[in-house]
């Protein structure tokens, strides 16, 4: 139980970065769907732009993350020069990246679609060899159980990203409206999609300077075997996490391409990715818990009762992601003005939204068990199919059905390999995870989610009152199985 609480607090920790910042990163959202309306395609730009950097950013790193933990705890290795050669390969790869797409700029950009604008491209090019780079820092911080800075170097980048956001999209028309002419000299009001680009690149570099003391004090110097055994473990993980976020992004990167039209794609493509922005809640939780899980996993292999560990691990973890769900739907009246309300239309698809999130979130509990046993290529495996799921029901089903069918082909994907992942787990690395206690909470949240439609109730503070009630009783259920309030710090003062 002592090492639960661990996680718990680390979660909690990360969780600050992770879903306090997330939330404030999210509040632009109502900033681009205002200034770029669903008709301009503006936001669908914006989210096409960012899936090829997302893809990118998982290119470069090359599956170090994970690699750097391994190896960083593995006996007879040197955590030091495990952290030293890890950022020799990634930092080497990211500056041939950049060298690459600086000499093919416009190709590139015609590529991808944006012929007239290869500054878009180039100041991505730049953002995502910086934060490739910079997640190895960010990974060694973790090792060393350094949450608060990590929080608050995440916290610092996210806050100047929105001040820079504001200033760009809000303070600058204000200023030119009023006629001051010192700002036409560096801005454009027809370039309000390229602000959103450099806003993240000035964040991203000035970042930099936050790793200065994890940047110094090491000896640079490659040691040739131990980079062999890092990239032979790393590269199935690097396969497995380009197909693991294919399935994130391919529909947003086909999107364009779908429709007969570009701009109708890029229309589509801009209200699915703004209301399904919406489900951040279960992002943002997965997110930290996978902060915190991944060292707790490999620091936990030694101990004999790891997988009792690990079962219980993966209930909460399913516990509160049905809770997180709940809370979401429950208040869609509120959260639905994260977005203009000329996005609305695509509010449907955020039940669906999180149950994919849901699904990745098991999943990637389940995945240590190829991680532990260095059988990395299982993870490729899953991916693969996943996303071939995920691709042939998107270019199916997605110019017929739209949007609607790209939420429940991410379904379809994370469903098939979280069931791969569990039976082929189960017989390499078995662990008795509590699956009827799991079944009844499973059971206990579809019926509230019915019982949220089955009573039609016309007023909007009647309604949030009904579906609060709800919630507490899933609440009530958790405390009363599983989490007693006398167990639960600070809280357990008052209850004797």
């Amino acid at each position: 139980m002592a090492e639960l609480k661990s996680l718990a607090k680390d979660t909690a920790i990360y969780g600050v970065s992770s879903i306090v910042g997330r939330f404030l990163n999210y509040l632009l959202v109502p900033l681009y769907t205002v200034v770029l309306p669903a008709a301009s395609g503006g936001y669908g730009v914006v989210s096409n732009v960012y899936a090829y950097t997302a893809l990118i950013l998982v290119l470069l790193t090359f599956g170090m993350e994970t690699g750097f933990f391994r190896f960083a705890n593995k006996s007879g290795e040197n955590p030091e020069k495990v952290y030293a050669n890890t950022l020799l390969f990634v930092g080497g790869l990211s500056l041939v990246f950049v060298a690459l797409c600086i000499i093919f700029l416009h190709p590139i950009s015609a590529f991808l679609g944006y012929p007239d604008h290869p500054d878009y491209v180039g100041m991505m090019v730049l953002v995502v060899a910086l934060d490739s780079f910079q997640c190895i820092p960010f990974a060694y911080l973790r090792y060393k159980k350094r949450p608060i800075k990590f929080a608050a170097i995440k916290l610092f980048n996210i806050i100047g990203n929105i001040c820079l956001n504001l200033f760009f999209l809000l303070l600058c028309p204000w200023l030119d409206a009023q006629g001051y002419d010192w700002v036409s000299s560096f801005y454009n009001p027809n370039y309000l999609v390229g602000y959103i680009f450099a806003s993240n690149l000035i964040m991203s570099a000035v970042q930099m300077f936050f790793f200065s003391s994890e940047l110094r004090g090491f000896s640079y110097r490659i040691d040739w075997g131990l980079m062999k055994k890092m990239i032979t473990y790393s590269f199935p993980i690097l396969i497995f996490g380009l197909v693991g976020i294919l399935n994130q992004t391919i529909d947003k990167m086909i999107y364009p391409f779908l429709f007969d039209e570009r701009q109708e794609g890029l229309v589509q493509l801009g209200i699915y990715s703004a209301t399904s922005k919406v489900a951040l809640v279960m992002a943002m939780f997965t997110q930290a818990f996978r902060y915190a899980y991944e060292p707790f996993v490999f620091g936990k292999t030694k101990d004999a009762d790891n997988r009792k560990v690990y079962a219980a691990a993966m209930k909460y973890f399913f516990i509160f992601s049905l809770l997180a769900f709940l809370a979401v739907m429950g208040y869609m009246d509120i959260l639905k003005y994260m977005v203009a309300s000329d996005y609305w239309e695509g509010l449907g698809v955020v039940a669906i939204v999180m149950g994919a999130e849901i699904f990745k979130g098991i999943y990637f509990n389940l995945s240590f068990w190829y991680k532990l046993t260095d059988e990395t290529r299982w993870g490729a495996y899953f991916s693969l199919i996943g996303c071939i799921v995920i691709l042939v029901l998107n270019v199916c089903l997605v110019p017929r059905y739209g949007y609607v069918a790209s939420a429940w082909a991410s379904v379809a994907g994370y469903g098939v390999i979280t069931l791969l992942s569990y039976v082929i787990g189960q017989k390499k690395y078995p662990v008795s995870y509590p699956l009827k206690e799991m079944a009844v909470y499973l059971i206990l949240a579809v019926v509230l989610f019915a019982l949220y439609h089955a009573v039609e109730i016309p007023n909007v503070v009647l309604r949030l009152i009904y579906r609060t009630l709800l919630i507490l009783v899933f609440v009530a259920y958790i405390v009363k199985k599983d989490l007693p309030l006398k167990s639960i710090p600070i809280i357990n003062r008052f209850v004797k």
